[in-house]
């Protein structure tokens, strides 16, 4: 079916065009007009600044049920860690579902029209698989297709417990939910995941401290090659520290000596490299993603963004452990805290962070042909107010900077997906009552 929306404003990258008509078919956008100073009879009215649908590279789901619970007193990463276990826990397939369709409805409400679902969380506590093998990661993507969202799951294989001097740690407790015993049986099951629709499949490794170089880091790189791999990578001074203590080098040279990076990876959080990690990221021209609001509230740090981007890296965007879920607000933290860490401002413009939001955060999950508002690309796309109280004042020629900057996923009035209307009027047409849906859900998820 073919439908006609008017933008009353959109970016098409480097400008902001009054008055443009945008035409889809199949899921497809088959007609950009510009300069149509009013909508085409029957035309959807979208007022605002429609932007590329948002794409969130990096996504547990099952965390957001720690929001505001893990804000209670001090620690670090690792005493977040164990909270985060005692909800993996609990999660069964079903509940899993009804909890990530919901935060998937809570993300197409802030314009995110993809995610990266880095999904560990695959068995019975103890580690019995179920009936279905894969019945965890089918639950995700039937829940962002409920949801109206594209979903690539990133399927991660987790053998170990973590690096200690000698060697690996067995998985122990929430842990045991997450492993396959050996990367032959996380590979036999991840080969019977199946994509289509919505829905592509990825491959991931959840980090060094998981996955041995005696699992073979060059075997899993060959039979993961042609889909999107993702890593976390350095996301600890500790986790460097034991790789160096095992295996006398940084997690990123441990890879690199197995040719593990390549165009198609991602390394997830990179926040603390050296000059030399950041440099074979780089030359491979991999992708990282940045996760701001999550690296500040478990105080990892900062990472070497720009530094990676002057390497070769591309960067996008992640809501990771979802503290909040708000793209507009990763995109500014990567720049705002880099005003911080150098007492300088103007590391990106507004159209690069946008991009990295967007168009590259859709490639490091296996959709090239998304994040751009052109002929031939899908029809995924968000439309933010300018008239809110945090949108109104600025010239509508500066809306790439104002969304950036000042609005927030509040302000997200329309999210379509595939030509068809997701979240109208900030309203979810497939969800009712997102709130309700979430509450629900995170209670059965604690319980």
């Amino acid at each position: 079916m073919q439908v006609t929306y008017w933008l009353e404003h959109a970016w098409l990258e480097p400008t902001v065009e009054p008055g443009v008509a945008l035409t889809s078919a199949e899921g497809l956008i088959t007609e950009v007009r510009t300069g149509v100073a009013t909508p085409p009879p029957g035309a959807t009215v979208l007022r605002g600044l429609t932007l590329p649908g948002l794409a969130n590279t990096h996504s547990h789901a099952f965390h957001r049920a720690l929001r505001g619970t893990v804000q209670v007193g001090s620690g670090t990463f690792w005493t977040w860690r164990d909270i985060m276990y005692s909800v993996a826990f609990h999660l069964t397939p079903d509940s899993y579902f009804r909890l990530a369709r919901a935060v998937y409805a809570e993300m197409a409400l802030t314009g995110i029209t993809c995610v990266g679902e880095f999904h560990y969380l695959h068995h019975q506590y103890g580690g019995a698989p179920y009936d279905n093998p894969n019945a965890m990661g089918e639950a995700l993507i039937a829940a962002a297709g409920e949801a109206g969202i594209r979903i690539t799951l990133l399927d991660a294989a987790y053998l170990h417990g973590g690096l200690i001097r000698g060697g690996y740690r067995p998985l122990e407790g929430a842990q045991t939910r997450f492993g396959d015993g050996t990367a032959d049986r996380w590979y036999d099951r991840w080969s019977q995941l199946k994509g289509g629709g919505h829905a592509r499949i990825g491959a991931a490794l959840h980090s060094v401290r998981a996955f041995s170089d005696r699992d073979g880091y060059g075997e899993f790189a060959d039979r993961t090659r042609g889909v999107p791999v993702h890593i976390h990578l350095s996301e600890q001074p500790a986790e460097n520290a034991a790789c160096m203590a095992v295996h006398g080098r940084t997690p990123a040279r441990l890879l690199a000596d197995s040719g593990f990076w390549g165009r198609h990876t991602t390394a997830v959080h990179a926040t603390h490299l050296t000059g030399e990690d950041i440099s074979l990221l780089g030359g491979a021209g991999s992708t990282v993603c940045m996760c701001p609001t999550t690296e500040r509230d478990l105080a990892d740090g900062i990472g070497p963004a720009p530094q990676l981007r002057r390497a070769g890296c591309q960067l996008s965007l992640g809501s990771d452990s979802h503290a909040v879920i708000d793209l507009f607000e990763e995109a500014r933290g990567m720049e705002l805290n880099e005003r911080l860490r150098s007492r300088t401002r103007g590391h990106w413009t507004a159209a690069q962070l946008l991009r990295a939001a967007s168009e590259n955060g859709h490639a490091s999950l296996g959709w090239p042909e998304a994040g751009r508002l052109e002929t031939g690309a899908l029809a995924d796309f968000t439309t933010v107010a300018l008239d809110s109280v945090r949108t109104a004042g600025p010239p509508p020629r500066l809306g790439a900077e104002t969304a950036v900057f000042a609005a927030t996923g509040a302000d997200v009035r329309h999210t379509v997906v595939g030509g068809r209307h997701i979240v109208r009027d900030g309203v979810h047409q497939l969800v009712e009552d997102v709130p309700a849906a979430l509450a629900e859900a995170v209670a059965a998820a604690r319980s």
